[in-house]
C-alpha cells in the first residue's frame, strides 16, 4: 500500500465528519418544550397539578445552557400505585421527551442533573415497588440529561407526569389497578398524608456490585443482557471494598484474566482467555472507550470509576489488539453538586497514601463543572531494593455549551519512581536447588536500579445532540510517555553450582507520543417494525516512538544465597537508538437491530489501514511497512423470558506483524477468530450471572523458518477453548458478591520449533475468584461490615517450552470496615495465612514470588 492511501483516508474522514455534522439536523425530532402527559391511561391528579401543554408565562423553559439540579428522589404510595418525586424547585422549566420500548417506559429530562447530597450515588432504583412493575430507575445519562425508566413485568406501564412546588412527580399505576375498569372515586389525599407507606428500596448505583450497562462492547450505553459477547465490570464499590491499588489487584475479580507481571510492580500485564494482552505489538487497553497504549504503566486508582473487560476480539471497534480481550478504564466525571473527599491509608512495608477527590459546579447555573483527583503514595516492599513512589493528579472540566452540546476537557499526570525487579530463577523457587530455596525477598538488581515512567495525557470530548435520537461525538487526546531505566539487571544464565547468576545490566531512555482523534455518530431509527441503533465512526491515530535508546553490558555475577551487590560493568552486549512512527486509520460501522423485544441482532465491521516507518539511527537505515485488515462481528440475542438472554457471536481481531519473510514479502497481520455462545441471567433485580463457552484461535503467528533459520514464517497457530461463569450483585440486603470461574484449555496447535499441544504459559486450566462482603443493616452496629476473598489458580506452565510448572495456590483475603454517614474506616488483609506462592513467570530465569501477608488501613471522609 502506498503512502497516498493513508492521505486519501484522512480526506475521507474529514468529509464524513463534516457531512455528519451538516446532515443530521434534518433528522432531528421536534423538541418537547413543555412537559406533556406521559401516560396512556387517564386517572385524576392527587397531590399535584397536571402539567399543561403550553409554556408557563411565569416559568419559561430552561434557557440554553442552564442545568437544573434535582436534589433527591422519593417514592410515596397512592391508592392506585406509587408516585416518584424528583425534588427540584424549577420542574416546569425542564423538557421531557418520552418513548416506549417493549415493557419499558422511558422519559428523558433535558436540562436537569440528578445530584444527591453526598455527591456520590447518581442512580436511584426502586425495585418491584408495586404489582406488575419490575423496576423504577432514575439516573443521569450525561451532564445535561436525567432518565426515568419504568419497567413493566408483562406490559407497558401506565405513567403520568405532574408538577408542583416539590418537583416533578411521575405517577405509576399498579398493573392490577390498570387491569380493572376505572370507576368514579373521590379525590385522593396527598400521598404524604397516608399512614402506611409501602416499603421501597432506593439505593445508589455507586454502591452496587451489579452494573447493568457498559460501553466497552458497543461504544453505546447498552444493557449487558443485550450484548452477544461476555463482558464483566469491576465497579467502584468493589474497588473501594478491596482497597485496590493496582490494575493487577482489580482484575483478579475477572474470570479468565490472569496477571503475568508481579503485583508489587507498577507494570500490569495479563493473559485474557489464554492470550497475552501486551504481546506482539497488540494493545488491549482503552480509556473511556479510546485507545490508550499506556494503560499497563503505573495506573493510579484515585481517578478510576470502574474497569470494564470485554472478552474476545475487540478490533471491530478499537482497531488492532490481541484476541483475548479489551480492558476499558473508565474515569471519574464532574458532579453538579459540591463533593469533597479526603482519604489516608497506611500499611505494611511503610506504605503511605493520601488522596483527595473534589468536584462541583463552577458557576451558579451549573453549566460549568469540575473534578480534581490527586494522590501521593510511598512504600517499601518485601523485595530488596524495590521501594516505590507515585504521584498522580487528574482534572476534568465539563461545559454545557447550550442545551444540546457538552464539552469536556481533561488531563492526567502520573509519575512513578521505583526499583526495578526482574524476578528470580525457577531453580530454587519452583524447582529444586542444591543450595536450598532462594529467599523470596531476594533481588538480582542493585540498590540504585530505577524504573521511572512518567505519563501526561490531555484532551477533549465533545458531544452534540441533534435530537433525542441522533448524537455526534468527537474526541482528541494527546499522550506523552517517558521512561528512564538505570542499572536494571537481568539474568543471563545460572551456573552449574545453581547459586551463581550471570547478569547483564541495561540503561534505557524511551519516549513515546500518541495522537488519537475519534469521531462517531450514533442514531436511532426504524425500518417498518424493525428498530435500529446505528453507530458510524472514524479513528485516526499516530504512535510516535521517537526515541528508544538503550545499552546493555555484562554485569558482575551474583551469589543468590550470599549476594555481594557490586556495581561493576564490563563489555557492551548490545546497543540501539531507534525511532518508530506508526499511522493508522480505521473506519467502522455497527447496527444494533431489534426485530422484536426479545430478539436482537448485532452487526459490525471495521477496516483499518496502517503505515510504519522504523529508523535505526546507529546504522542510518530506514524500514517502511504498511498493511490493512478487515474485522467483522456478528451476534444474536434471544430472550425467551425477560430475565434470560441466550446469545451467540462470531468476531475477528488483528495485530500488525512487523517484519519480512526470507523472500522479502512483508508479514500479514496476526489474526484472532472467536466463536462464542452463552447465557446471561438476571437472577433478580440486583443479582446477575453470565455463562460463556468460547473457541478462540490465533493465527499467522510467527515461528522459525526451517529452510532459512535466520528468518521467520507465519505458520504458527494457537487455540484457546474454555468456559467462564460470573456472578455479581446483592444476594440479600447488605450481602454483596462478585465471583467467577474459568476453565481455559490454551495450547499450541501449529509451530515449527515448539511441540504441538504444549500449553500456553501463565494460563491455568482452572481459576476461581470469590469476593463477598456483608454490612449490618440496622441496630447499634449498623454500618459495620466484613469482607472475605478466595482466589484460586491451578498449576501453570512457566514458558512455552513447558519446561517447568508454577504450582497451584488458594489465597485468602479479608476485610473489616465501618461506615457512618460520610465517614468510612477499613482494614484490608491480603494473603491472610501468609501463603508462599508464585504469581507468574517470564522464563526459567524470571519467576515472580507473591507478596506475603500485608495489612492496609484506610480512613476516608466526605464533606
Amino acid at each position: 500500500m502506498k503512502r497516498c492511501d493513508l492521505t486519501a483516508g484522512i480526506r475521507l474522514w474529514l468529509f464524513v465528519s463534516i457531512w455528519a455534522y451538516l446532515a443530521q439536523p434534518g433528522l432531528a425530532e421536534e423538541k418537547i418544550l413543555d412537559i406533556p402527559q406521559l401516560g396512556n391511561i387517564d386517572f385524576p391528579a392527587t397531590s399535584a397539578k397536571l402539567l399543561v401543554q403550553k409554556p408557563s408565562p411565569t416559568n419559561p423553559p430552561a434557557t440554553s445552557g442552564e442545568v437544573i439540579g434535582i436534589t433527591g428522589v422519593k417514592a410515596n404510595p397512592t391508592e392506585k400505585g406509587v408516585e416518584v418525586i424528583l425534588e427540584t424547585t424549577a420542574g416546569d422549566k425542564l423538557q421531557v421527551a418520552n418513548r416506549s420500548t417493549g415493557n419499558n417506559f422511558i422519559a428523558d429530562i433535558t436540562g436537569g442533573q440528578l445530584s444527591l447530597p453526598d455527591g456520590n450515588a447518581f442512580t436511584f432504583k426502586s425495585e418491584k415497588p408495586i404489582e406488575g412493575i419490575t423496576e423504577i430507575i432514575v439516573t443521569n445519562i450525561d451532564a445535561n440529561t436525567v432518565r426515568v425508566t419504568v419497567v413493566g413485568q408483562k406490559a407497558l406501564p401506565a405513567v403520568e407526569l405532574f408538577d408542583d412546588n416539590t418537583g416533578l412527580i411521575f405517577t405509576v399505576a399498579s398493573m392490577a389497578t390498570t387491569a380493572q375498569k376505572p370507576e368514579e372515586k373521590p379525590e385522593e389525599q396527598p400521598a404524604a398524608q397516608q399512614d402506611d407507606p409501602i416499603e421501597l428500596v432506593v439505593t445508589g448505583e455507586a454502591d452496587s456490585y451489579r452494573v447493568p450497562n457498559a460501553s466497552a462492547a458497543t461504544r453505546t450505553d447498552t444493557p449487558l443482557r443485550d450484548i452477544p459477547q461476555s463482558i464483566q465490570v469491576v465497579p467502584q464499590q468493589v474497588l473501594k471494598d478491596q482497597q485496590v491499588n493496582t490494575l493487577n489487584e482489580a482484575l483478579q475479580n475477572v474470570s479468565g484474566v490472569i496477571q503475568t507481571a508481579s503485583n508489587y510492580s507498577q507494570f500490569a500485564s495479563f493473559t485474557i482467555r489464554g492470550f497475552n494482552s501486551f504481546d506482539q505489538g497488540g494493545n488491549n487497553f482503552t480509556r473511556n472507550g479510546l485507545g490508550y497504549r499506556f494503560g499497563s504503566q503505573g495506573t493510579n486508582f484515585s481517578n478510576i470509576e470502574r474497569i470494564e473487560v470485554l472478552r474476545g476480539p475487540g478490533s471491530v471497534l478499537f482497531g488492532s489488539g490481541n484476541p483475548g480481550g479489551t480492558i476499558n478504564i473508565v474515569t471519574k466525571q464532574p458532579l453538579s453538586e459540591p463533593f469533597y473527599s479526603v482519604e489516608a491509608a497506611i500499611g505494611s512495608y511503610d506504605f503511605y497514601r493520601g488522596a483527595i477527590d473534589l468536584s462541583g459546579p463552577l458557576d451558579d447555573s451549573k453549566t460549568a463543572l469540575y473534578r480534581l483527583n490527586a494522590s501521593y503514595e510511598k512504600a517499601d516492599n518485601f523485595v530488596d531494593f524495590n521501594d516505590r513512589e507515585n504521584f498522580s493528579v487528574a482534572s476534568t472540566l465539563s461545559f454545557a455549551l447550550g442545551e444540546n452540546t457538552t464539552l469536556t476537557l481533561d488531563q492526567e499526570y502520573n509519575k512513578v519512581n521505583q526499583g526495578y525487579y526482574n524476578g528470580v530463577p525457577a531453580v530454587g523457587t519452583v524447582l529444586p536447588n542444591l543450595n536450598g530455596r532462594i529467599p523470596r525477598n531476594r533481588s538480582i538488581g542493585q540498590a540504585d536500579s530505577t524504573y521511572s515512567p512518567e505519563i501526561v495525557r490531555v484532551g477533549y470530548n465533545l458531544e452534540h445532540k441533534f435530537s433525542e435520537d441522533w448524537l455526534l461525538r468527537n474526541a482528541f487526546y494527546y499522550s506523552h510517555f517517558y521512561n528512564k531505566t538505570r542499572d536494571t539487571y537481568f539474568a543471563n544464565a545460572l551456573d552449574p553450582d545453581q547459586r551463581t547468576l550471570q547478569r547483564g545490566v541495561q540503561d534505557a531512555d524511551d519516549r513515546y507520543q500518541t495522537y488519537d482523534l475519534s469521531t462517531n455518530v450514533v442514531g436511532k431509527f426504524s425500518t417498518g417494525s424493525i428498530k435500529h441503533q446505528l453507530l458510524f465512526g472514524v479513528d485516526l491515530s499516530r504512535y510516535d516512538q521517537y526515541q528508544s535508546e538503550y545499552e546493555g553490558r555484562t554485569g558482575t555475577p551474583l551469589d543468590l544465597f550470599n549476594p555481594d551487590y557490586r556495581p561493576e560493568r564490563f563489555e557492551v552486549l548490545f546497543a540501539g537508538n531507534e525511532a518508530t512512527l506508526t499511522d493508522s486509520l480505521g473506519v467502522y460501522i455497527q447496527d444494533q437491530v431489534t426485530f422484536a423485544e426479545n430478539f436482537k441482532l448485532l452487526l459490525g465491521g471495521r477496516f483499518d489501514i496502517f503505515e510504519q516507518t522504523k529508523t535505526d539511527r546507529l546504522s542510518n537505515t530506514e524500514q517502511f511497512q504498511s498493511g490493512s485488515a478487515f474485522s467483522p462481528r456478528v451476534g444474536i440475542v434471544y430472550q425467551p423470558i425477560p430475565p434470560i438472554s441466550l446469545y451467540a457471536s462470531y468476531s475477528r481481531s488483528f495485530t500488525p506483524t512487523i517484519g519480512r519473510a526470507s523472500d522479502g514479502e512483508q508479514f500479514e497481520p496476526g489474526r484472532g477468530t472467536q466463536y462464542e455462545i452463552g447465557v446471561k441471567a438476571d437472577i433478580n433485580e440486583k443479582l446477575s450471572a453470565t455463562l460463556a463457552f468460547y473457541d478462540l484461535t490465533r493465527s499467522n503467528v510467527t515461528t522459525n523458518d526451517p529452510a532459512n533459520p535466520e528468518f521467520s514464517i507465519q505458520t504458527g497457530e494457537q487455540n484457546s477453548r474454555g468456559i467462564e461463569l460470573n456472578v455479581a450483585g446483592e444476594i440479600l440486603p447488605g450481602w454483596n458478591i462478585i465471583a467467577g470461574y474459568a476453565y481455559t484449555d490454551a495450547r499450541i496447535t501449529q509451530d515449527n520449533s515448539l511441540p504441538i499441544g504444549n500449553r500456553l504459559n501463565n494460563v491455568p486450566e482452572h481459576s476461581l475468584s470469590l469476593w463477598t462482603t456483608y454490612e449490618l443493616q440496622k441496630g447499634n452496629l449498623q454500618g459495620l461490615g466484613f469482607g472475605l476473598g478466595l482466589f484460586y489458580l491451578g498449576d501453570r506452565q512457566g514458558d512455552l517450552a513447558n519446561s517447568f510448572n508454577l504450582p497451584s495456590y488458594l489465597r485468602t483475603d479479608a476485610a473489616i470496615f465501618y461506615k457512618r454517614d460520610r465517614f468510612r474506616a477499613a482494614l484490608n488483609i491480603r494473603n491472610l495465612f501468609d501463603l508462599k506462592y508464585f504469581e507468574s513467570a517470564y522464563s526459567d530465569l524470571t519467576v515472580y514470588p507473591a507478596e506475603p501477608l500485608t495489612l492496609q488501613g484506610t480512613v476516608s471522609w466526605q464533606f
